[in-house]
C-alpha cells in the first residue's frame, strides 16, 4: 500500500486555494503553520479559532452576526454560531468571481438537448420560482419535495425553496413509489414537483403513474407542479400547475429569508434497507461552512473551474455537488445512464464541457478499468486536475488504473464521508501526495479517529471510525424526533458524546486513511477482524467475476463461524469447482489463508441499494432466518427481486441441516 502517484507541484502554496488561506491566517491571525498536519491538529482542537476564520476568509453574508462561534462542543447537541442568520441560497447566488454572462450551470443528458445558464439567468430563474412558491403559499418551514433528476430545475427549486426558508427534500425519478412516500409522509410536504419521465440511455421511463400514487400517498400536498421532461408537448398531471407557470414572469425581486445558523435546509435519508429511511435535518449555515471549506480548501474549486460530479438528486453527492457556485465554481449536471453508449460516456462528456474536476464513483473507476478503457484515448482530458472517487473505498489498482488511463496531471482524490454530515470527512487536499489505495487525509475540522475494540484511540490497526469534535454540518436533528432520541442512538449510542460513523478505518502515521468496509458488515474470523473492501478488490480484480457480496455468520460458540461468498459471473459463465478453487486460491495469496470462504454461489445479482452500497447486512439477516419483507425495506433497493434467490438459500440450508444423518 502506498506507491506514491502524485505529488503537490512545486508553487502549490501560490496557486492553491488552501495556500491563500494559509496567508490570510497569517496575515489576519498570526497563526503559522509548518505542513497540513500541523494545521489539521490547529483545526480539530481550536474549533472556535477555525470555523470563524472560515466565516471570515471565505466573508459569509450574514443578515445578524453570531454572538459567539461554538457554546457548548458537546455532542450530540453542540450549538454554533448562536444569534447569527444567513441564507444559504443568498451566499450560493453570490457566485464569487463570476460575471452575470459567465455560464455556471452545464446541463447535460439523454432526455433532452444540453441547456446552460449564466450566472445572471441561474439568479433571473430562482427569482421567479421563489415568487411562484410564494404565490403557492409557501412561508418558511414549510416543505417542498422534488420527485426530479438532475436537471437545472431541481437545482432553481433548491434555491428558491431555501430562499424563503422553507425546507427542501428531493428524490431521484427512479425510486419507486414505496420508497418515495416512506420518506415524505415523514416529513408532510406542501408542494411536490415531478416529472413525468425520463430517458435512461434510449429507454424512455414514463413516472407518471408513480406520481400518482406519490400524490394520492400525501395528503399535506397543497399543490403539485409538473415539469414536462420526457414529453415536453404532454399534459400536465390532472390539478396540477405548469414548471412554466410557476417560473412565470414577475415584478417580485429576489429577496432571502435571513434564518437561524441551524435553521433546516434540507432533508436528506439515510439508505432505509431496514426499516423507515431516517430523515436527517441539516441547516443553512452547517452546510454552507462545510461545503465552502471542502470544495475551496480541499477540491481547490474557484471561479476558474468547472466541477462535475457523477450523482443523481436521491444521493448526498448531488447537495455536494450544487454548492460548486458558492466557492465561484460552474457546476456540470448530467442526467442519465453513465454507461451509454458505453463507459465513455462521461469522459467524453468531461472533454465537452471542459470538465476541470471530474467526480464519481469507485465502482465506476474499476467498471472502466474491467472494461479496459483508457479515457485519454478517447477524449481530451487536458483541462482536467482533479478527479473525485467516493461511494465506496478505491483499491490501489483503482489508483493506478487513473494515473496510467486518465493522466498523471490530475489529482486523484478518494473521499469518504456520508449523508449524516453531507460532506466527506476523510479526503484529498493538494498540498499532499496521492498514495495508491490511500486516502490522504482527514479534513480541515474532522476530528476522526480509529478505534479499537476497548475503546482507545489506535495509529497503525484497523479500528471503528470515530468523530470526537463536533462539526457544523452534523446533523440538526432527525424529522419528527423531537427529544432527540433516534438521533442519538443513531451515532451516539456505541460512545457516549463521541459519533460512531459504522465504518472500519485504518489511519497510518502520516495520517492517511485506508476504510475498508462497514463495520456492522465486518468478517470476524476467529478473533481477527476482516473488512469487505479489500475482500471486494481481490474477488472482483478476476476477469471471470462481475460482482459479488461475502458475509459472515457467527458460531454462537465462539468457533469460526461460516464465511460465506456470492458472486455474479460475466455472461455465460457457470461456477465451477475450477473457478471456486482459483477465487480461494487468489485471496489466499492476496490476503490470508482466513480470507477464504467456507462456501462459495453463484447468484443472478447482488442487491444494492439506489445509491449503488451493497447490502451485505440484509444479506446476512436472510441468510439466519430474518424473514424477506422484515430483513430489508424493498422500496430502498435497485434491485429487490435479488434478496430471493438468498432466501430461497437460506431455505435449502435450514432443510438440509434439519435433515438427519444416516447412521
Amino acid at each position: 500500500m502506498g506507491d506514491v502517484l502524485w505529488t503537490p507541484p512545486a508553487d502549490v502554496l501560490q496557486r492553491s486555494r488552501i495556500g491563500n488561506y494559509l496567508r490570510w491566517l497569517r496575515e489576519h491571525r498570526g497563526l503559522d503553520f509548518a505542513d497540513y498536519d500541523e494545521l489539521w491538529r490547529w483545526s480539530v482542537e481550536d474549533l472556535d479559532g477555525f470555523w470563524r476564520s472560515i466565516w471570515d476568509h471565505f466573508e459569509v453574508i450574514a443578515h445578524t452576526p453570531p454572538t459567539a462561534t461554538l457554546t457548548d462542543p458537546a455532542m450530540p447537541g453542540a450549538r454554533w454560531f448562536p444569534g447569527a442568520t444567513l441564507n444559504y441560497a443568498e451566499n450560493v447566488l453570490r457566485m464569487p468571481g463570476r460575471a452575470d454572462d459567465d455560464p455556471v450551470v452545464l446541463a447535460h443528458g439523454q432526455t433532452r438537448a444540453p441547456v446552460t445558464l449564466t450566472a445572471a439567468q441561474l439568479r433571473e430563474q430562482v427569482r421567479r420560482v421563489a415568487a411562484g412558491l410564494r404565490r403557492l403559499g409557501v412561508v418558511a418551514g414549510d416543505r417542498v419535495a422534488a420527485y426530479a433528476p438532475n436537471i437545472p430545475e431541481t437545482y432553481v427549486l433548491l434555491l428558491a425553496t431555501s430562499s424563503l426558508g422553507a425546507i427542501f427534500s428531493s428524490c431521484a425519478p427512479e425510486f419507486g413509489t414505496r420508497s418515495v412516500t416512506d420518506r415524505w409522509q415523514q416529513i408532510e410536504p406542501k408542494v411536490l414537483v415531478a416529472v413525468d419521465g425520463y430517458r435512461y440511455g434510449d429507454k424512455p421511463v414514463d413516472r407518471r403513474g408513480e406520481v400518482a400514487a406519490i400524490r394520492a400517498a400525501l395528503p399535506s400536498l397543497a399543490h403539485t407542479v409538473g415539469i414536462a421532461y420526457l414529453d415536453p408537448a404532454g399534459p400536465v398531471p390532472e390539478g396540477a400547475l405548469g414548471w412554466d407557470e410557476l417560473a412565470a414572469e414577475t415584478d417580485e425581486p429576489l429577496t432571502f429569508a435571513p434564518v437561524p445558523f441551524d435553521h433546516p435546509l434540507y432533508v436528506l435519508y439515510s439508505s432505509g434497507t431496514t426499516g423507515l429511511p431516517k430523515p436527517i435535518v441539516h441547516g443553512h449555515g452547517g452546510i454552507l461552512l462545510e461545503h465552502l471549506k471542502m470544495l475551496a480548501l480541499h477540491h481547490d474549486l474557484g471561479p476558474a473551474d468547472r466541477f462535475f460530479w457523477f450523482t443523481t438528486t436521491g444521493w448526498m453527492m448531488w447537495n455536494f455537488l450544487v454548492s460548486g457556485p458558492a466557492v465561484g465554481a460552474a457546476i456540470v449536471l448530467f442526467d442519465g445512464n453513465p454507461g451509454h453508449p458505453d463507459l465513455g460516456a462521461l469522459w467524453r462528456l468531461a472533454e465537452e464541457t471542459q470538465t476541470t474536476y471530474f467526480g464519481t464513483s469507485a465502482p465506476f473507476l474499476l467498471a472502466c478499468r474491467k472494461a479496459g478503457l483508457v479515457p485519454k484515448e478517447i477524449a481530451d482530458l487536458s483541462a482536467l486536475r482533479g478527479v473525485g472517487s467516493t461511494g465506496a473505498p478505491l483499491p490501489a489498482e483503482g489508483f493506478t488504473w487513473v494515473y496510467e488511463t486518465v493522466g498523471e496531471r490530475p489529482q486523484l482524490q478518494s473521499l469518504s464521508g456520508g449523508t449524516d454530515v453531507c460532506t466527506g470527512f476523510v479526503g484529498g487536499v493538494p498540498l499532499l501526495a496521492v498514495h495508491a489505495g490511500e486516502i490522504t487525509c482527514r479534513a480541515l475540522g474532522a476530528k476522526v479517529e480509529a478505534r479499537s475494540a476497548d475503546g482507545t484511540p489506535v495509529i497503525g490497526e484497523l479500528g471503528e471510525l470515530v468523530i470526537t469534535a463536533p462539526m457544523p454540518s452534523m446533523p440538526v436533528g432527525f424529522w419528527n424526533d423531537p427529544d432527540g432520541r433516534r438521533y442519538s442512538e443513531a451515532y451516539f449510542e456505541v460512545y457516549p458524546g463521541v459519533w460512531r460513523h459504522g465504518d472500519w478505518i485504518t489511519i497510518n502515521d502520516r495520517g492517511g486513511c485506508v476504510i475498508t468496509g462497514r463495520s456492522d458488515a465486518t468478517l470476524n474470523r476467529g478473533g481477527v477482524r476482516l473488512g469487505t473492501a479489500e475482500f471486494y478488490s481481490v474477488v472482483e480484480g478476476l476477469d471471470e467475476v462481475v460482482d459479488s457480496v461475502v458475509v459472515h455468520l457467527e458460531d454462537d460458540e465462539g468457533g469460526a463461524g461460516e464465511l460465506l461468498l456470492f458472486v455474479v459471473l460475466a455472461d455465460g459463465l457457470e461456477l465451477d469447482d475450477a473457478l471456486r478453487k482459483k477465487i480461494c486460491r487468489e485471496l489466499r495469496t492476496a490476503l490470508s489463508p482466513r480470507h477464504v470462504p467456507d462456501e462459495i454461489h453463484q447468484v443472478r445479482a447482488v442487491p444494492r441499494t439506489l445509491s449503488a452500497k451493497k447490502l451485505e447486512v440484509p444479506v446476512k439477516k436472510i441468510l439466519t432466518g430474518t424473514p424477506v419483507d422484515s430483513a430489508a425495506a424493498k422500496g430502498a433497493l435497485a434491485n429487490p427481486e435479488s434478496l430471493t434467490a438468498f432466501a430461497a438459500f437460506a431455505q435449502r440450508r435450514t432443510t438440509d441441516h434439519d435433515t438427519p444423518t444416516p447412521a
